[in-house]
């Protein structure tokens, strides 16, 4: 994937580039008006023996962005990873529909940490730092025929949880505490701009 955005009228000329092919991340990202690239980091994503979600989160984050700062040395590179977090267990994208019936059974009830990390890496500058930003979301407790019917109308097979709280999902859930908000849909945007401005990348600058 090597995607290119332009949205806003937000400049760089140090070149920026978003390591992941997440389209809910280059939309968010896009927010901030600044032009970037968006490069697959093609990194493994299989947990440690007995990582922790948040640690596994911080770990890939990290390592997408030094995969594709290691190719594009100049360039500030935005890194980021989610893990649902369920009592200490780690719940990935489902990625088929029965796979994500058994994660929003297993979560229906309970309150789950959201792990979302993100990482900025310019290795021209020697700069690489990251940030973790915790979502705790309390599911409903929903019935058998609530979980098929979100299911089959959003298809949230490629996200971490089988929901997205920015659409049908928020349906599922009966609250949401979080500093960070849009870190519940895969980019934690306050950490991301606390990281770009210390990698010398002022939003707000003329």
């Amino acid at each position: 994937m090597n995607q290119s955005s332009s949205a806003g009228s937000g400049r760089t000329d140090r070149g920026l580039i978003l390591a992941s092919t997440s389209r809910y991340r280059r939309e968010l990202l896009e927010r901030l008006r600044l032009p970037f690239q968006v490069l697959a980091p093609g990194v493994d994503e299989t947990p440690l023996p007995g990582e922790a979600p948040a640690a596994l989160a911080r770990r890939l984050a990290l390592a997408k962005a030094q995969a594709v700062a290691r190719l594009h040395p100049q360039a500030v590179v935005i890194g980021s990873d989610q893990v649902a977090d369920l009592d200490g267990h780690s719940l990935g994208k489902p990625g088929t529909h029965d796979k994500a019936v058994a994660q929003l059974r297993r979560m229906r009830g309970h309150s789950v940490v959201f792990q979302t990390a993100v990482a900025v890496v310019c290795q021209a500058q020697g700069y690489a730092d990251e940030r973790l930003a915790e979502v705790r979301v309390r599911f409903r407790d929903l019935s058998d025929a609530e979980i098929e019917n979100y299911l089959r109308a959003e298809q949230p097979y490629d996200c971490a949880g089988s929901a997205k709280s920015e659409g049908l999902g928020i349906a599922l859930l009966q609250a949401i505490d979080s500093d960070d908000p849009t870190a519940l849909i895969g980019l934690p945007l306050i950490r991301t701009c606390e990281l770009l401005r210390a990698a010398g990348i002022d939003l707000l600058a003329t």
